[in-house]
């Protein structure tokens, strides 16, 4: 099977379909669907079947949850607001003995009590002045590769390859980073959801030599003010589980807790449980 991931439309005469095939992380995506509710699981399931999906990850809209339960698909997580308004729920079905397994579990649990006892920023914080903030455009693409090569062993899109990180940018994803000596040390990204006006906040990497300075939480709060500017309130970031500093950072930000996707992509080194933490912009 081809590793490229590709998204596919489908129209039937009782559903249409929106689907994500993830073969480099053995998974299928609905990521949009109207229609007859258990055709739009028929057909998700066959396609899990034809691609030799491990995981089927549906994101549902509330009123549609009960079908899923009947079909063996479990809820992982919610993201408030995320359909125009909605939340969306979202729900997986595991289809190997191995993908269902997970040894980090527990260990998760407690890193999310001991991140609920952390204060929460109130202060935002200045490094020092040879770092300088700016909005990434399509020249900083192969520096952005870069980056990503340097922190991610293995990443679950292709962020190693300059021209998928201009693609991103064309297809309307934000970038902002952190220039230290002409060169960018620290980085993350908003990929927006025009029609359904929600972010994902992601491609969060920066080097070990330069965490002690807060960049990452300026990043952010930047990507933020885009998105109110774009009239984008909610947003929300997948988070690698096992990852204390990362997830410490969205608790401070104000993001609340919504879920741990099992098994979810091959990230950093090895397959990963990701936890969902999600905000609303309109409070802030």
């Amino acid at each position: 099977m081809n590793q490229t991931a590709s998204t596919i439309y489908i129209e039937e005469s009782n559903f249409n379909l929106e689907v994500y095939l993830d073969p480099f992380n053995k998974r299928i995506r609905v990521d949009d669907y109207r229609g007859n509710t258990n055709l739009v699981l028929e057909k998700a399931e066959q396609l899990a079947r034809q691609h030799q999906a491990e995981k089927l990850i549906m994101k549902a809209r509330v009123e549609d949850t009960l079908p899923l339960y009947e079909r063996g698909l479990q809820p992982e997580a919610v993201v408030d607001r995320y359909f125009l308004g909605s939340d969306a729920h979202f729900f997986s079905k595991f289809y190997t003995v191995e993908r269902k397994k997970n040894d980090h579990w527990i260990t998760e649990d407690g890193m999310i009590q001991s991140i609920y006892q952390l204060a929460t920023a109130s202060d935002k914080p200045f490094p020092p002045k040879e770092y300088e903030l700016k909005k990434a455009d399509e020249s900083c693409a192969e520096e952005l590769a870069e980056l990503f090569r340097l922190v991610f062993q293995i990443y679950p899109t292709p962020l190693h390859d300059p021209e998928y990180v201009k693609k991103t940018m064309q297809e309307g994803t934000i970038y902002y980073v952190f220039f230290y000596q002409g060169k960018i040390v620290s980085a993350a990204s908003a990929e927006v959801n025009n029609f359904y006006k929600n972010a994902e906040l992601t491609d969060c990497a920066t080097l070990k030599e330069h965490r002690k300075y807060g960049l990452m939480k300026i990043i952010l709060r930047e990507l933020e003010g885009e998105l109110k500017k774009q009239g984008i309130y909610c947003s929300y970031s997948i988070s690698r589980s096992l990852s204390f500093g990362m997830n410490a950072v969205l608790y401070q930000l104000g993001y609340h807790y919504r879920g741990r996707l099992m098994n979810n992509c091959y990230i950093y080194d090895k397959l990963e449980n990701m936890n969902m933490w999600v905000k609303n912009l309109a409070n802030c």
